[in-house]
């Protein structure tokens, strides 16, 4: 049995190549030009299968799980794939994409060469170039491929489909309202990611496309899904001169490696982007105060580029190792003291004050180390009366703690402990 990149790079060739024959007959304005250009993408799309070959992960869905899709339905598109989502036999939630007979690629193609069957081959090799990465690339951070479909049988857009895991889009302005630890969550995965991308099987990999559209949530974890303009090339260079990276507002300089490679330019390239796009709006707002002068060192080093993605890896795992263990709160806070403990007991669940950036919208739902730390979050907020600690965690182990305006209506609960305050209490009697 071939390999599967051996058998997919086939595939390609004869699926690409089948349209050359066409391609040469006289008269077909572009031809030549057109040939060229496929021809050129099927080996690159070669290229791509002989590297990840010894890495892939065979998959497991194929045309036979199409055909008992329900609720299938629109989920969005791009200038060259359309996503549609459907559930599977077994209830699973799968997204589709398939060529984007409207979109900007193929548009632009028909009116360079004018040619449908041509321009729709050439569409295909963005979408077998993402088959061919998922298959290769595994990590966490990355949207898992479940399978894949080529049926010539079927109408042109529809021929070739892959399914993939399903994901929600990454919504940055309702990311941005999230409680720090749930931002902090998102940028560690995507650091995570970089550092795989920069040591992965097939090189060094560059996002070309990155914006945060190319990201979703699955279960809570980020994930990239668009991996069509990722690319392994390193720009080539005589010197250091050759070697410059920009972007819109900044430039950096690179050095012209011996290979005659501009050293490290897709890993520098990914990381900036990650600080313009990520690090900058979701990093250092609403952050724990003894965190900010490592989350700007952080800051500063990504977006002057001082940083590889090991030393980006390392300091961001820093500050997990800081967060998780409470090292950066004061040993001992002597609020706690004001507060009278009731474990077994919670307060009925009720609409309460409000505070940002909270768990719960209705109410100041915060994750919290210890009691000294809710005590001393609930001591600074004029409002609070009451904390209750539940046993329900984040996914940094932290405890989360709602924070109350009064103290009545107690219900036993064994998983629960409410403090009051005592002057609070004294009132009240």
């Amino acid at each position: 049995m071939q390999p599967w990149g051996t058998s997919l790079a086939l595939a390609a060739a004869l699926f690409l190549g089948s349209v050359v024959l066409k391609l040469c007959s006289p008269g077909r304005s572009g031809a030549i030009e057109l040939m060229q250009e496929l021809r050129a993408r099927q080996r690159d799309l070669s290229l791509y299968s002989a590297a990840g070959s010894r890495e892939a992960v065979p998959v497991r869905l194929g045309c036979a799980d199409l055909a008992s899709l329900s609720g299938t339905g629109y989920v969005g598109s791009g200038f060259s794939k359309v996503v549609w989502k459907g559930r599977l036999a077994d209830g699973r939630g799968v997204a589709l994409k398939r060529v984007h007979r409207e979109g900007s690629d193929m548009r632009r193609c028909l009116l360079l060469y004018g040619d449908p069957e041509g321009c729709q081959r050439l569409a295909t090799y963005k979408l077998l170039k993402e088959v061919t990465l998922l298959k290769g690339l595994q990590h966490p951070g990355i949207i898992q491929l479940y399978g894949e479909c080529h049926d010539n049988s079927l109408d042109p857009g529809r021929r070739v489909t892959a399914l993939l895991e399903l994901g929600s889009p990454l919504e940055m302005i309702q990311l941005l309202q999230t409680p720090w630890e749930e931002r902090f969550k998102v940028c560690l995965s995507l650091v995570r990611l970089l550092h795989y991308l920069a040591h992965s099987p097939l090189g060094s990999v560059a996002l070309l496309d990155f914006q945060p559209r190319q990201f979703v949530v699955v279960d809570g974890d980020l994930k990239v899904t668009d991996m069509d303009d990722a690319s392994t090339e390193e720009l080539t260079c005589r010197g250091d001169a050759d070697c410059v990276l920009d972007f819109p507002i900044k430039s950096f300089g690179l050095t012209c490696a011996a290979a005659g490679r501009c050293e490290g330019i897709n890993e520098k390239r990914n990381l900036y982007n990650a600080y313009r796009y990520f690090f900058t709006y979701l990093l250092p707002h609403t952050a724990p105060p003894a965190l900010k002068p490592f989350l700007h060192d952080i800051m500063n080093a990504t977006g002057d580029l001082r940083y590889g993605i090991n030393e980006t890896l390392e300091a961001f795992e820093r500050v997990l190792y800081l967060y998780k263990s409470g090292l950066y709160l004061p040993k001992r806070s002597p609020h706690l003291k004001e507060y009278l403990i009731l474990k077994g007991y919670r307060l009925q669940d009720a609409q309460d004050y409000k505070c940002w950036p909270s768990y719960n919208h209705l109410g100041c739902v915060l994750s919290i180390h210890n009691a000294d730390e809710a005590a001393v979050i609930c001591s600074s907020h004029p409002q609070c009366q009451s904390f209750i600690i539940t046993q329900h965690r984040t996914w940094t182990g932290r405890h989360f703690a709602t924070f109350r305006s009064s103290f009545t209506d107690l219900i036993p609960d064994g998983n629960s402990t409410v403090y009051i305050r005592k002057s609070s209490a004294l009132r009240n009697r």
